[in-house]
């Protein structure tokens, strides 16, 4: 017996669409929750009310669903919204679920049903919530990932709590960024053409996992021309499928680059692919279109540019479907009608080296980067830079991302931050407002990383299971510093694993001919050498890498830096909620069925 056959009292406030389909503008952001698109979510933003609309379209009717969200997508400790029939009766209700998974009516109920529509297409469900509630067991929407989850329930339940959350079969995990920035869209210029970089006729995997690359080049003599704006192509029946892309221009010291057009893994790939790594556009799955200010491109061609892009495709298929054919990519929109200023990307946070490591076991350790006030003071004439995006990135450890602008010792704003970071998610993010950067302002990027999977140290590096902390942030005008990032002094590393020795009575090999990574690995890991390694990233002087684009630093002095100092840090972003009296135990809301209007779209 489906939803479709329920008969029961309505009690909400219906929204102004009238028995008709709602409107796709009206919930401009839009993503599949499951890998067969059967339940999608589309959502909108009011920065001014500090809530959010949920529209879920659930094309299959079933016995009810659960949506909701989690610190990293589990669905114990989860903030819920819940519908379920009993056999004869709809009800909905905001709920959460404990350390074992099972479900609780909220005292507070802060999702609030507006409508429940059934049309062709299917149900139909919207509701609101606000971004933060003060109630403990609800989830604090703020700018970053968020992890949703979903599941749906096959048959009917006699209540809330009699819903078994791990006997679910058709429940997963959806990451998008909720709140969206409020973005002005530039005027187009009337020369404005498009280039489609799409791998063709792809046949997907049948594996939960690919990364495809595919190379492409430019036409020859392209002249220099502006990026201001790219956006998604997706072949239609494969929305769920393709997970994120991003292109690569290819370094310009090579004059050729082979042509493939396969995984990015296989041992056939070239390996002069490893050198297209300048990124040109990044989207994933939610992401709307990205547009530049209006005063800056992205410049691509003409001497000195290479030719060469490189399009990557992350396929997510956790049905291992087989035979999906697939050609989707990336849409560009350049003009020749050149921009009052080239847009730059500047790396920030820390540099590839095993010096900077995590202990294995830990659930939360802290890494930290630095762009000091003295390469921004070199490198930047007046007026500085404007910074309007970003992109996080660290590898499998990462937790959270976030950096901090400071001018003369006191912390000003946020530049980007991401407490619920996953390494799985990862888009270039147009910011809320462009952060100005004057020459002597520090950045400071600090990472948070979860090792307690691991038995080993964790070191920084290049592969998968090394580490990183990076943000590419995005700005104008573009100047010559590339890089601005630190790393611990590697004199006072050498001390650390001295003084772990004599402490531990052990050997850790400090010999020259051993590599950091190998001492790391003899370190034993117990509450004394955890302690001093964290106490060493805190206070040891660092080595400053404040590069040019030909990865040559600027002339100074730039090892054995002090730390920068703070005096001064930001108010705590918790919200400020009131000790409030317990509530009364609450009742689930009762749901009625609207059907569409014969005749109407």
């Amino acid at each position: 017996m489906y939803l479709t056959m329920l008969a029961v009292l309505l009690v909400i406030l219906v929204v102004a669409l009238q028995g008709t389909v709602p409107r796709e503008n009206d919930f401009p952001y839009r993503v599949p929750l499951d890998p067969q698109g059967i339940v999608e979510l589309s959502w909108n933003v009011s920065y001014r009310l500090e809530e959010v609309h949920f529209q879920i379209l659930l094309k299959e009717l079933k016995f009810g669903l659960l949506f909701g969200m989690s610190d990293r997508g589990d669905f114990e400790n989860a903030d819920l919204a819940v519908l379920w029939s009993d056999g004869f009766q709809s009800y909905f209700a905001d709920a959460w679920s404990d350390e074992k998974g099972q479900l609780h009516m909220d005292s507070e109920q802060n999702y609030k049903l507006l409508r429940a529509l059934k049309t062709s297409e299917g149900l139909y469900l919207l509701f609101k919530r606000p971004f933060g509630t003060c109630d403990p067991h609800d989830y604090l929407i703020e700018d970053g990932t968020v992890h949703l989850i979903y599941g749906i329930l096959e048959k009917p339940v006699p209540s809330l709590q009699a819903i078994n959350v791990s006997a679910m079969p058709r429940r997963g995990l959806q990451r998008v960024q909720l709140l969206k920035p409020e973005i002005n869209i530039p005027r187009r210029p009337a020369d404005l053409k498009t280039m489609e970089i799409r791998a063709p006729d792809v046949v997907i995997p049948s594996q939960e996992t690919t990364y495809w690359c595919y190379i492409t080049e430019l036409p020859s003599g392209f002249a220099k021309h502006h990026i201001i704006m790219y956006e998604a192509v997706i072949t239609e029946g494969n929305e769920a499928l393709v997970h994120h892309m991003e292109v690569f221009q290819c370094a310009a010291q090579f004059d050729t680059f082979p042509h493939y057009n396969g995984p990015c893994n296989s041992r056939m790939k070239p390996e002069r692919l490893n050198y297209c790594r300048h990124v040109l556009a990044a989207w994933a799955m939610g992401a709307q279109a990205f547009y530049y200010p209006e005063e800056a491109g992205l410049a691509f061609g003409g001497p000195g540019s290479s030719r060469f892009l490189r399009l990557e495709v992350h396929y997510h298929n956790p049905l291992e479907l087989k035979g999906q054919h697939d050609s989707s990519g990336i849409r560009l929109y350049y003009t020749a009608s050149l921009r009052p200023h080239d847009a730059g990307i500047l790396e920030l946070g820390l540099v590839y080296t095993p010096a900077m490591a995590i202990p294995p076991g830990e659930s939360h350790f802290d890494l930290t980067g630095f762009c000091t006030d003295k390469c921004t003071q070199l490198a930047w004439p007046p007026p500085g830079i404007q910074i309007f995006a970003s992109q996080l990135h660290t590898h499998l450890a990462g937790r959270s991302v976030m950096t901090v602008l400071s001018r003369e010792g006191r912390e000003e704003e946020i530049v980007n931050m991401d407490r619920h970071y996953s390494p799985h998610f990862q888009e270039i993010r147009m910011l809320r407002k462009i952060v100005t950067v004057l020459p002597g302002d520090m950045l400071r990027t600090t990472c948070a990383y979860n090792t307690e999977d691991r038995t080993e140290a964790t070191v920084g590096g290049f592969g998968i299971m090394e580490e990183m902390c990076v943000n590419y942030v995005h700005y104008y005008p573009q100047r010559e510093l590339e890089l601005c990032k630190s790393a611990v002094d590697l004199g006072f590393l050498r001390r650390y694993f001295n003084l772990v020795n004599r402490f531990n009575d052990e050997e850790v090999c400090t010999c020259p001919d051993t590599s950091v990574t190998q001492q790391f690995s003899s370190v034993p890991w117990n509450s004394f050498s955890r302690g001093v390694l964290k106490s060493l990233y805190e206070f040891a002087p660092i080595s400053m890498h404040c590069n040019k684009s030909s990865a040559v630093r600027f002339p100074g002095e730039w090892e054995k830096q002090p730390l920068p100092k703070i005096t001064e840090v930001l108010p705590s972003l918790a919200p400020r909620c009131e000790h409030r009296l317990g509530h009364l135990p609450t009742s689930p809301t009762l749901v009625k069925l609207e059907r569409q209007q014969p005749g109407l779209a």
